[in-house]
Formats: structure tokens, C-alpha cells, sequence
């Protein structure tokens, strides 16, 4: 028998690979203003009264939390209810840290750095899960961290502890902690914003726009997923080291663990602008003036906060900075890829 071959022709590879740019000059904009607007915030505390720097500290831990609640379900898909449970484990383990000798200025990296790890081995449980299953699986696990915490009697037990050595003078004590919020601030704006310009960026849009088909073109899903859920714990638990270190300590277990902190990181980014690096920021200031104006108006302070969010849901879906760089194209942080030059393909 003789076998009968055909000839097939093979697909040709181009010659020259796509230029491709990514931000351009208004990346270098935008990072130019975003310095010299870091550069003037860290000069507050010599020009500007303690009262002042005391409630940037918010702001700053609120847009970090923010942030990384984006990281998670606006580009990674993962609507998580259980971030406090980092939170939490960061303001903890500030104690642990502090009680071995180390400053909390320079144990908040610490503490990140294990809080991570700690992440990594509950990020296998909580991928187990999928969807609605996988927001309240991430809120069990949060209680569950909860009640191992509260058995710990030099941890304070349930009823909360305060920071054993911080620095004494109230003012340089003032300075520092509004120092390191704003480097956490920092750190979580432009660490997403330099994550979602380089290759894990562009897996991460892929598996929010379609997972199934992300995976079939390729790329590593469950590998990104925990890249950022590992990072978003990390910087979670930094932002609770600020947590503990603005107060001075824990008030309670319950406190630290509360539910509410993830709800004010879905208020903040709902607002804001899902998906978008600029949107928890502005989320985060938007919820920052409703507190400072109407927090002491009773259950009015309430009705104005879910007012705003049904009223920015309904006529704003994609958020107060969604809507506007949908409509304008604009972006201060622009995350796209354009395709300068198309490829060519020899002549055959």
C-alpha cells in the first residue's frame, strides 16, 4: 500500500512582531502628577495642623482598602466578603510583631509579608468555591480566623489590646502614622497600576471578561487569581497595621473582624468605578466627605450613604469615574495595550 500525502501549507509566522504601547505620555502624566501629589501630602505634617494629617489617615487606609477590593473583583472576578479577616490578621499580628522588638512604622512591611503567606494556604480552600459560594465561603473564613484569634489570651482575648512600644511624643508619633498611611496609600495605587501595565495585567482583564475562554487561549487562570488574592491580602493587612497603629490598638475582635469594612470597600469601589485603577480613589473620597459631614446625623447618616449608592447604581452603573472616562476616554492611570504596527507575513 502506498500512502498518499497532502500537501498542506503551513501557516506562516510574521516577520515582525506588533509594536505595542502602553500608556505613552499620558502614563508619564499621569505619573508625574501623581508624585508631585504624593510629594505635597508628605510635606503636610510640617505646614499643616495635627487635626488635619489625623483625618487624612482615613483617607489614605480607606482608598488602600478600596483598592485592593478592585484589584480582587474588578479585574480578577473575585467578589470576596471576607477582606476584613486580613485586616484583622494585619492589626494582630502588628501585636506579635511589636512584641518582638520591631517599630510598627517598619513592622507594617512585616507584617504584610506574613499575612500574605498566610493567604496563600486559605487561597486553596477559598478556590474551591465558585460565584456566590465563593463570597461567603471568604466571610466564614473570616469568622473562622476570628475565633482562633480570641483564643489567643496575650492576643487580648475578646476584649481587644493596645500597642505595647510606640514612639511617646504625640506629635513625631502623629507624623509617622500619617507617613506610613500614605505610603501604604501609595503602594496600593500604584502597585495596581503597575501590575495591570505588565502581563499579569493583561491575564487579569482576560479573566474578567470571559474566565473560560482566558483559559482556553492559555492563560494561567487559577495561578493569576492567586497572585491577586495573595497581593490583596498583603495589602489588606497593611492597611490594618494602619488600623492599629492610628488607634493605638484594638477596641475588640469584633470591631477589627467586622463585616463592615468590606461593605465600605464595595461602597467605595461601587461609587468609584469598578474595574478602573482611579475609581476606589474617588470612591474613597466620596465616602470620605459623607462621614466627615453626616456621620453625626444619626440614621439621616445612613439613608444619604444608601441613597448615594442605589442613586449612583441606577443612573451611573459603571461609576462616577467609570462614566467619565467611558465618556471621555480619559485616564490618568491608562492600563490599555494599542497595537502600533499590524504584523506582516512573507510572501510565500
Amino acid at each position: 500500500m502506498t500512502a498518499q500525502t497532502t500537501a498542506v501549507d503551513a501557516p506562516v509566522a510574521p516577520s515582525v512582531p506588533p509594536a505595542v504601547r502602553r500608556g505613552g505620555r499620558a502614563a508619564v502624566l499621569g505619573l508625574t502628577g501623581t508624585f508631585l501629589v504624593l510629594g505635597v501630602m508628605a510635606s503636610l505634617p510640617y505646614v499643616v495642623d495635627n487635626g488635619v494629617t489625623t483625618q487624612l489617615v482615613k483617607l489614605c487606609y480607606l482608598i488602600a482598602l478600596a483598592s485592593m477590593w478592585n484589584l480582587l473583583a474588578g479585574y480578577a472576578g473575585m467578589v470576596s466578603m471576607g477582606q476584613q479577616a486580613f485586616i484583622g490578621l494585619g492589626a494582630y499580628t502588628l501585636f506579635v510583631v511589636n512584641d518582638h522588638g520591631i517599630n510598627v512604622y517598619a513592622g507594617t512591611l512585616v507584617v504584610s509579608a506574613v499575612v500574605a503567606l498566610i493567604a496563600w494556604p486559605v487561597s486553596y480552600i477559598a478556590f474551591r468555591l465558585r460565584g456566590g459560594y465563593f463570597a461567603v465561603g471568604t466571610w466564614v473564613i473570616a469568622e473562622v480566623v476570628r475565633l482562633i484569634v480570641v483564643r489567643f489570651d496575650s492576643l487580648g482575648a475578646a476584649s481587644g489590646r493596645n500597642i505595647t512600644t510606640i514612639t511617646a511624643e504625640p506629635v513625631l508619633r502623629q507624623a509617622y502614622t500619617y507617613w506610613l498611611a500614605l505610603a501604604v496609600m501609595a503602594a496600593a495605587v500604584l502597585g495596581t497600576y503597575l501590575a495591570l501595565r505588565s502581563r499579569l495585567g493583561l491575564d487579569l482583564q482576560a479573566i474578567r471578561d470571559d474566565e473560560t475562554a482566558a483559559g482556553s487561549l492559555g492563560v494561567n487562570v487559577t495561578r493569576g487569581k492567586r497572585i491577586i488574592y495573595i497581593a490583596a491580602a498583603g495589602g489588606c493587612a497593611a492597611a490594618g497595621a494602619v488600623i492599629c497603629v492610628n488607634s493605638l490598638g484594638v477596641a475588640s475582635p469584633s470591631q477589627i473582624f467586622g463585616v463592615q469594612y468590606t461593605a465600605l470597600m464595595i461602597f467605595m469601589v461601587v461609587i468609584g468605578g469598578i474595574g478602573t485603577v482611579e475609581g476606589p480613589v474617588i470612591g474613597a473620597l466620596v465616602y470620605f466627605l459623607l462621614d466627615k459631614y453626616f456621620a453625626q446625623s444619626g440614621v439621616w447618616y445612613l439613608v444619604v450613604i444608601g441613597a448615594a449608592a442605589i442613586a449612583v447604581s441606577l443612573y451611573l452603573p459603571r461609576g462616577l469615574w467609570g462614566t467619565l472616562a467611558h465618556r471621555t476616554g480619559f485616564a490618568i492611570f491608562p492600563v490599555t495595550h494599542k497595537v502600533l504596527q499590524t504584523a506582516r507575513r512573507d510572501e510565500a
